[in-house]
């Protein structure tokens, strides 16, 4: 015992001690973590979102902000409930770049919103999606990738702004 502490007043500094020297040793806490993203979908035009990895596609978006390129939809089911609210499953394909960094990756997704009449979209009241990124599906840049993004529909300005984070 050092002259004038207890042992738990010792126990307690060489606690802190510890504590101090091995936060300095470890690596910053966002080391390997995720990258948040945000931006805004919209419907492709005409002409726009041509990859053949979307040829067979029920809708494609043209993804703008930190997700750059075409984002390919393909509806696998959809129903509604009676009280008009409509659910829809499916997978989806990005084809562009981040940050500099460009590739594919692929999605599951899950839409919900409810409808004025179900299932005419076009009578969307609300509408929200999740899109969490399919494990090794990354190519090239995206190779490894993982996260998710969510939607929620704006159907003010007619666009789908997006949030969510990638991870390598």
């Amino acid at each position: 015992m050092i002259k004038g502490l207890t042992v738990s007043a010792l126990s307690i500094i060489v606690l802190v001690v510890v504590v101090s020297v091995v936060s300095t040793m470890s690596p910053p806490l966002h080391a390997g973590g995720a990258t948040r993203i945000a931006g805004i979908g919209f419907f492709a035009d005409p002409g726009e979102c041509l990859d053949e990895q979307g040829a067979e596609a029920d809708l494609a978006l043209r993804m703008t902000g930190d997700l750059v390129g075409c984002h390919y939809i393909f509806v696998e089911e959809w129903g509604c409930t009676r009280s008009g609210t409509y659910h829809e499953r499916g997978t989806e394909v990005f084809v562009g770049e981040y940050n500099g960094k460009t590739g594919t990756f692929a999605t599951t997704y899950l839409f919900t919103a409810k409808l004025a009449s179900c299932p005419d979209l076009s009578t969307e009241i609300f509408g929200r999606c999740q899109h969490p990124i399919v494990r090794g599906s990354g190519t090239d840049d995206f190779e490894g990738v993982t996260g998710r993004f969510d939607v929620k529909d704006d159907l003010e300005a007619g666009n789908f702004p997006y949030k969510g984070h990638l991870r390598w």
